[in-house]
């Protein structure tokens, strides 16, 4: 059965500067996706079994403490916290990669693979305490290395928003390259559509992969095909923050994020819309928790 209260969940935004690097897989997870998590199997195994488990909801936080839950997050931490911190992470390095260096352990780079192509990445992302403490003492050896760029890659979405998320990435992370795939648009994917995702991606090898088609449906897919995909990278499953970044959805704005209201002003934003998923849903929430507390 799934159970908040058995749950290993992140404690706080400066727990993400702790995770390891390497082929790692990152979700959300908040009073909607429990509430889904109850009825699917697949998708409770999935937020079960990832790798890093992040409280995407002042419910989570709160019920956890009320039900006195295994893990006891600290804070809300949002897919865009995630994000922010990823993206500036890699951002960092790749404009300090001759101090970022090419020793394997400390930055887990590979200089022995530098192609410039779009197909082909070397896992070269630098880990959160030396992108702030980085350190003259290890210079890049191979030239090439300082003309090839970050990679990034956007995998859900529309290509509408892909092409807006490309636009802003140019601004805003002007050192990391942007690879992005649209997925077609349908309920479940075909073998065939599968095994194109999969393909795409490990031909990309991106240093960072955002999976971006809304839950359960990121997170089931990511699950089930994760011994496939050939990348060693953090993948964060984080569907809303594609339109976010691209600007097609407003996010709430710091007032009603500080108090935790942010589900409230996407409510009032979107009522015909989202008034299953924040009354109906709130409300099972509460009932599933006092269940638990029982």
């Amino acid at each position: 059965m799934f159970r908040l209260k058995n749950l290993n969940i992140l404690g706080s935004k400066a727990e993400l500067a702790a995770l390891p690097e390497g082929k790692l897989l990152i979700n959300t997870i908040n009073a909607h996706s429990y509430n889904t998590a109850c009825k699917d199997e697949l998708f409770a195994e999935a937020l079960t079994n990832g790798d890093v488990l992040i409280p995407d909801g002042v419910s989570i936080v709160k019920a956890c403490r009320w039900i006195k839950a295994k893990s006891q997050p600290k804070e809300r931490i949002a897919g865009w916290d995630l994000f922010e911190f990823e993206m500036n992470k890699l951002e960092e390095c790749g404009m300090k990669n001759v101090e970022c260096g090419v020793n394997g352990e400390e930055c887990g780079m590979n200089n022995s693979s530098l192609d410039n192509s779009s197909s082909a990445s070397a896992d070269h992302s630098c880990s959160g305490k030396r992108l702030y403490e980085p350190s003259a003492k290890f210079k890049i050896q191979n030239s090439k290395f300082r003309e090839r760029p970050l990679t990034v890659m956007f995998m859900g979405s529309s290509q509408k928003v892909l092409d807006l998320i490309v636009k802003r990435a140019a601004e805003v992370y002007p050192h990391l390259k942007i690879v992005t795939y649209s997925p077609p648009y349908k309920p479940e994917f075909s073998e065939e559509d599968n095994k194109a995702i999969i393909d795409a991606i490990n031909a990309v090898n991106p240093d960072l992969l955002w999976i971006g088609m809304t839950a359960p449906k990121q997170e089931k897919w990511t699950y089930s095909h994760w011994e496939e995909l050939d990348i060693h990278c953090h993948v964060g499953t984080i569907g809303a923050v594609f339109d976010f970044f691209a600007g097609t959805v407003e996010r709430a704005p710091m007032w009603w994020q500080r108090h935790g209201l942010e589900w409230l002003y996407r409510l009032l934003k979107e009522p015909k819309r989202m008034w299953r998923r924040y009354i109906i849903g709130n409300t099972l929430f509460l009932w599933n928790m006092l269940k638990e507390k029982c």
